[in-house]
């Protein structure tokens, strides 16, 4: 179920770094020290989209990852997209004791 606007904001300004973009999507860029280090970051969220069965757009540009959310069958976002969301964080958050660079 699509979330309305004020859960939205709530929830963007509880994310930790998510930002709003088009009031459909969320959208956070990680940074990462070497090129290696970004493509593990993807394959752990490749492996959390699969358990949500909800998938991001994945951009990598060398050492920079951007994910982007929104649920298409809800026609905007959904708490599954902060759940997703929340997920890529906690995969960010394991490998950076690996030399990560913050964002």
């Amino acid at each position: 179920m699509k979330l309305y606007d004020y859960e939205i904001l709530e929830r963007v300004e509880a994310s930790g770094g998510w930002k709003l973009e088009d009031g459909k999507w969320i959208v956070k860029k990680y940074r990462f020290v070497a090129f290696l280090d970004a493509i593990a970051f993807v394959n752990e969220v490749a492996q959390a989209s699969e358990r949500l069965n909800h998938h991001p757009f994945i951009a990598i540009d060398y050492k920079l990852v951007t994910l982007r959310m929104t649920s298409w069958h809800a026609g905007g976002l959904t708490e599954l997209d902060f759940t997703a969301a929340a997920e890529f964080d906690s995969a960010y958050s394991k490998l950076s004791h690996n030399d990560i660079e913050r964002p």
